[in-house]
């Protein structure tokens, strides 16, 4: 079971916009605020966006060694098709487009999105 997720982000302001949009609405709620960071709780988990001093001005790169991608329960299909929507005007942009919404295959629902930053979250629907 995780504790937690620390993401180091170079813009905290725009990851709010996305990043944190998105954490709010999975469900996540605000657990605390301090001038380099917020995170977001569920339950026992949290999720860390912090842009302080430590954080290094290169570029978030997905496909580079380290952790492509997050991935979170979205709901029925229908709530994943008007999140997918959403997401896309909050900074998202819709990865393997012409794949969607079975990229990760015939029998996986989801959406792929990437932020401005070049963080990867899929959005997978329940079965059924």
């Amino acid at each position: 079971m995780l504790h937690h997720l620390e993401l180091w982000v170079a813009d905290l302001s725009a990851s709010i916009g996305s990043l944190g949009w998105l954490f709010l609405r999975l469900g996540f709620e605000v657990d605390s605020t301090w001038p380099s960071g917020i995170s977001y709780r569920h339950n026992d988990f949290y999720i860390v966006l912090e842009s302080g001093p430590d954080v290094s001005e290169s570029v978030h790169q997905r496909k580079a060694p380290g952790m492509n991608h997050l991935a979170f329960h979205a709901g029925t299909r229908q709530q994943l098709d008007e999140l997918t929507i959403e997401a896309q005007e909050h900074g998202f942009t819709l990865l393997f487009a012409e794949q969607h919404p079975f990229a990760g295959g015939a029998a996986h629902y989801a959406t792929y999105l990437e932020d401005a930053a070049g963080f990867e979250v899929e959005l997978v629907a329940t079965l059924g």
